[in-house]
């Protein structure tokens, strides 16, 4: 049987596991993460689109950027249905 020492251990490993997951929880949804990706996807395509000769490379680019944004803004409505739905069923 485990001391309490031990037990104890083991209780600050979970702790600081959990705090490790609740930040990483916190950047995968911050908004900062999500900027971040858009500038770095509208960079991106604004170079592919200008290689291959793209009229308005700076304006097309926007698409797939503000695409990104506003599926990710949407992904947490359509968590929180999901997780409602789940619990009521």
């Amino acid at each position: 049987m485990p001391t309490t020492e031990e037990l104890g251990k083991e209780i600050e490993k979970i702790k600081e596991r959990n705090r490790k997951v609740e930040a990483d929880k916190a950047w995968e949804v911050s908004l900062i993460r999500r900027v971040a990706i858009s500038v770095s996807t509208y960079l991106l395509v604004v170079i592919f689109l200008t290689v291959l000769g793209i009229d308005k490379p700076f304006l097309s680019a926007i698409i797939p950027a503000a695409a990104y944004l506003i599926s990710t803004l949407s992904l947490g409505i359509l968590k929180s249905w999901w997780l409602n739905k789940k619990v009521t069923s």
